[in-house]
């Protein structure tokens, strides 16, 4: 089983001992910082889950459009993961790279941002852009993305300017479509809480400006438009 638990060696059940399931759920919450990656089979990926089949069970995993780009072909995955206990869920976010969890917990350690809201920043803008934009300043540009106004927008700048890697921005560095495209893009923006019938009409004006080869290259396009 390759479901990495950082720091954790063994976990012992003594046979005959009654466990019940919320006990192990709150045992799970206790131990999910611990939770490094995931590697295993790609069972399923859209612009907003992945479905990771792992010791026989099948992972759902939030991720950003970002990240399904880079796995959206592939057959198996890693995915660095971030866990968020609630009382009614247990979620799981997954990044291709550390450079993008990094900036996912950076963004939720911010008051007015949750992990939606952070999520859809990483998919509106690369890791690249919004480092770029919290270093220069660039309230505009964050304060475009979905569930992000102007205080919490100045927010982010104010808190994350000096915890943000200089070194994972390189300034410059750059960000006839089929109806399958669009679909998939119009079901990941109902997804991530827009409007159907908004977000169709966005699509629908990008796609006829031409020019969209791929699924989140249109999402990322919409995101910014709505």
């Amino acid at each position: 089983m390759k479901f990495c638990i950082r720091g954790l060696e063994e976990k012992v059940i003594f046979v005959g001992k009654i466990i019940s399931f919320e006990i192990i759920v709150q045992e799970i919450g206790r131990l999910s910082a611990m939770f490094e990656y995931i590697k295993g089979i790609l069972i399923e990926a859209a612009p907003t889950y992945a479905v990771v089949e792992c010791g026989g069970i099948g992972y759902y995993v939030n991720i950003s459009v970002n990240t399904y780009s880079q796995i959206a072909s592939a057959k198996e995955v890693m995915l660095y993961l971030h866990q968020i206990v609630r009382e009614d869920a247990h979620l799981l976010y997954g990044f291709f790279s550390k450079e993008e969890r990094t900036v996912f917990r950076q963004l939720i350690s911010v008051s007015g941002i949750g992990a939606n809201t952070a999520s859809v920043m990483l998919s509106s803008m690369t890791v690249n852009e919004i480092t770029g934009a919290i270093m220069t300043e660039n309230v505009n540009a964050i304060k475009s993305v979905k569930g992000i106004g102007l205080k919490t927008a100045q927010r982010v700048i104010i808190e994350l300017k000096d915890k943000v890697n200089a070194a994972d921005y390189v300034e410059g560095m750059p960000a006839g479509t089929s109806s399958t495209i669009r679909e998939e893009a119009l079901a990941a923006l109902v997804m991530l809480g827009f409007v159907k019938a908004q977000a169709a009409k966005v699509l629908d004006k990008i796609v006829a400006g031409g020019g969209i080869t791929s699924v989140e290259e249109l999402i990322k396009k919409a995101l910014k438009q709505l």
